[in-house]
């Protein structure tokens, strides 16, 4: 889920007519969590980089190090946002598959996901089908293709790999099951299906596969509207990993869009930004201003999240992003992001982004053939069905806006109260 599914420059202020949920959380729940000296999670990582280079050095050909330093160059972007770590595990990972004799297609697997993490998509599809075509552990990278078809858009590719993998019994068959059954509109089905692979983590897997769960299932009990059950599994993922930056910010979504407590909010946000730099938070940061009718505040930090995604070698991962905030102060250019990221991935999702910027551009008609040829019927995503309404509007089409303008109010939390707001005016 993408917690901040949206920054719109709506400059609205609604401060005297804000609705909040009931309050399920509680500072003394989470207080112990937000020391910023604790990052065990970096720690451990560098340790093991640390550990692996000097094995290396010692024997600059011995590829059985070259996996596990580049997990620990992954850890450590995950923990820190920095690039460059990103950039050298797809180093290791190269490397291993250019002199490896056994288990290549166990590092193929590996550069795979960091692809996926690049959003490199397309050249994920390549590599995973060539290794697969040979001498591979079928059913693993069966998995993996699952995951890059979807972000492809490839969709039937991937309901064909579904049924390879069955196993109603495997934790990694049924979270992907979940995922089939949320991007076919499903989401009660996704719940149940993540709620079976919880059940086998906590029986027979790792924190690592624990948390992962928690912090999945967490985000789809909030899909729902099921704000405590999400709260709940944040704590849980923080208890086995305190200083796990994913989870903070679900609670931090929950205190601002449920809550209506942007200082709490923030100060969770302050604690995480102090280790896990990412451009994100700024974004957040920019939407909760805005909430409060401090537009300036919410100029500011969307240039700040604007420079750092320039600034920070992130490739194509924050386009997305881009294109929406394009779409306001730079609509052109939106459109050519959005044709670019369409050729990485042409999924509903993307072609949405195309429409939206055509839209703001000032191409509504051309909007409209978009969203009806590539967006309509394809995806349930609340942005998609919010853009879609926005274009039916603009074309005068006000009889599509009503149904749509229903759905969308059923996904408040996940829309935040900005967008809510801005639907409720449609």
């Amino acid at each position: 889920m993408r917690l901040l599914l949206s920054f719109i420059a709506l400059s609205l202020c609604f401060a005297c007519d804000k609705q909040h949920n009931e309050q399920v959380t509680h500072s003394q729940d989470y207080n112990s969590f937000l020391n910023t000296s604790n990052n065990q999670s970096y720690t451990e990582a560098v340790t093991e980089m640390n550990f692996w280079n000097n094995r290396l050095d010692a024997d600059s050909t011995g590829v059985g190090e070259l996996g596990p330093l580049a997990n620990a160059y992954a850890t450590i972007f995950t923990t820190t946002g920095d690039a460059q770590n990103l950039y050298a595990a797809e180093r290791l990972y190269k490397k291993a598959i250019a002199i490896s004799a056994n288990n290549k297609d166990g590092y193929v697997r590996g550069l795979a996901r960091n692809y996926i993490s690049q959003h490199r998509f397309k050249e994920a599809k390549t590599i995973l089908e060539e290794s697969y075509a040979g001498i591979s552990n079928k059913r693993a990278t069966e998995m993996i293709l699952f995951d890059v078809y979807m972000e492809l858009g490839e969709y039937a590719k991937a309901d064909t790999l579904l049924g390879r993998i069955k196993n109603t019994g495997d934790y990694n068959y049924l979270i992907r099951l979940a995922k089939w059954s949320d991007y076919k509109g499903d989401l009660e089905a996704a719940i149940k299906y993540l709620e079976k692979a919880k059940t086998i983590a906590e029986q027979r897997g790792g924190d690592g596969l624990r948390i992962w769960t928690y912090t999945n299932l967490a985000d789809f009990y909030g899909h729902a509207g099921n704000i405590k059950d999400a709260y709940i599994h944040y704590l849980k993922t923080l208890q086995l990993q305190p200083d796990n930056s994913y989870a903070k910010k679900g609670i931090t979504w929950i205190l601002y869009a449920s809550e209506g407590n942007t200082k709490e909010a923030n100060r969770i946000l302050d604690s995480v930004m102090v280790q896990h730099k990412i451009p994100d938070y700024y974004l957040l940061k920019a939407e909760m201003a805005e909430y409060e009718g401090n537009t300036s505040e919410a100029t500011m930090f969307t240039n700040k999240f604007v420079s750092a995604a320039e600034a920070g070698n992130y490739g194509g991962m924050y386009n997305a992003f881009l294109i929406e905030i394009f779409a306001e102060t730079n609509p052109e250019k939106a459109v050519q992001l959005a044709e670019i990221e369409i050729g990485n991935r042409a999924t509903p999702e993307t072609y949405d982004l195309l429409a939206y910027a055509q839209l703001k551009a000032g191409r509504k008609d051309a909007a409209l053939e978009t969203i009806e040829a590539f967006v309509i019927g394809k995806t349930f995503e609340p942005m998609a069905q919010y853009h879609a309404a926005l274009i039916y509007k603009a074309n005068g089409m006000d009889e599509k806006v009503q149904p749509l303008k229903e759905e969308l109010l059923e996904a408040s939390f996940e829309l935040g109260p900005v967008l809510t707001k801005s639907i409720e005016d449609l």
